[in-house]
């Protein structure tokens, strides 16, 4: 009897189970209270108790550590200067979807040569998101493969679910079931309806399959993830703009749900040049000091050096610090933008206290 099934499979390799991955790469106590304190910051400015920005800025993607961790130490000291007004968390991204083939990422091809040892690349992503809590940075990443998250997301801060799998009822199920707060990416096109959608399905409680930290494969079983939120990227057009987001608004408004948004302002924000990014940056900051504290958060991609590279079969040919994957801003350019806004939020902020406090004694004194 021939056959039925795995015909194409080549090879089955075993992997350890997150709970053994934990007691190897164990959690630390100062990499817990960072995720912890992130996870409730981000959730108070998503409810608008805090009216500080998320500003998620980091690489691409991760390909390097040494790269990494010289990001995270520059960040560390740009975050402690901004935390008046920001909230600073670092892209560690380790998973790239792809539309036909090419490097998936850090996890799945760690060595960058084809040869996709996922269990070396599990464990140097848990290393490396415990070194950079352990800093004291909050962090942020893709979650793309289901499964991934068991053995990283109690070191993950914040979660995107990207324009490519919004619509995916695997990914919206999976949400449901995460930790932090997590931002659904409107699709490619631009069409946003399926990210309010996906907002709404992962915001329920849902079943589905998966693993437990044992490994076992099991049903598992959600109670609905109340820290959902809409991230404008672009599609067809840039949709960073006044105009996009009023009809965002007015969108979620119609479905019932928070009204608070998160701009990407790389890729078809900024048409997926890195020079684009401060232009949006800036139009966000600038609604922003208009009055529209709707708009809650945005995301920078950026790096040691600006543009992008291919990736050599001689990896000692790659540059250090250049993305490998889209276009990234400099880190000069990255603390320029950060600090010009700090400044203006911070006068903004200290201008709407004096007239708080001012409308509070009129009101005293008149009682």
């Amino acid at each position: 009897m021939k056959k039925t099934y795995d015909v194409h499979v080549e090879a089955f390799i075993p992997l350890v189970s997150p709970n053994e991955m934990e007691r190897e790469i164990p959690m630390t106590e100062k990499a817990s209270n960072t995720v912890l304190i992130a996870r409730e910051q981000i959730g108070r400015i998503l409810n608008k108790e805090d009216r500080r920005l998320v500003v998620v800025v980091g690489p691409c993607s991760i390909h390097d550590e040494s790269a990494a961790l010289e990001y995270a130490t520059r960040l560390k000291d740009l975050k402690a200067q901004v935390e008046e007004t920001m909230c600073l968390v670092m892209r560690v991204y380790f998973e790239k979807p792809r539309t036909t083939t090419g490097w998936k990422g850090l996890i799945n091809d760690p060595c960058m040569d084809g040869s996709c040892d996922m269990g070396a690349g599990l464990k140097n992503a848990r290393r490396l998101l415990l070194k950079i809590t352990g800093m004291g940075i909050p962090t942020a990443t893709e979650m793309l493969d289901p499964i991934i998250p068991q053995y990283i997301a109690g070191l993950v801060c914040w979660t995107a679910i990207g324009a490519r799998t919004t619509e995916s009822q695997t990914h919206r199920e999976m949400a449901s079931g995460l930790s932090m707060p997590v931002g659904f990416k409107n699709c490619t096109d631009g069409e946003l309806d399926t990210a309010l959608n996906a907002m709404l399905a992962a915001r329920s409680p849902q079943s589905f399959l998966g693993i437990d930290p044992d490994g076992q494969t099991c049903v598992v079983k959600t109670t609905g993830n109340p820290w959902t939120h809409v991230v404008l990227r672009g599609g067809k057009r840039p949709n960073y703009d006044s105009v996009s987001i009023a009809e965002a608004l007015g969108m979620l408004g119609e479905k019932e749900l928070p009204e608070v948004i998160m701009v990407d302002c790389s890729h078809a924000n900024s048409r997926k040049k890195h020079q684009g990014q401060a232009v949006v940056w800036q139009d966000v900051i600038n609604q922003r000091l208009d009055g529209n504290d709707a708009l809650v958060g945005l995301m920078i991609e950026s790096s040691l050096y600006e543009g992008s590279q291919k990736i050599d079969k001689d990896l000692s040919l790659l540059k250090y610090g250049v993305s490998v994957t889209d276009e990234c801003i400099s880190w000069e350019t990255t603390e320029k933008l950060i600090l010009g806004a700090h400044e203006r939020l911070q006068r903004h902020f200290r201008m709407d206290s004096k007239a708080d406090a001012a409308v509070e004694k009129k009101r005293y004194t008149v009682g």
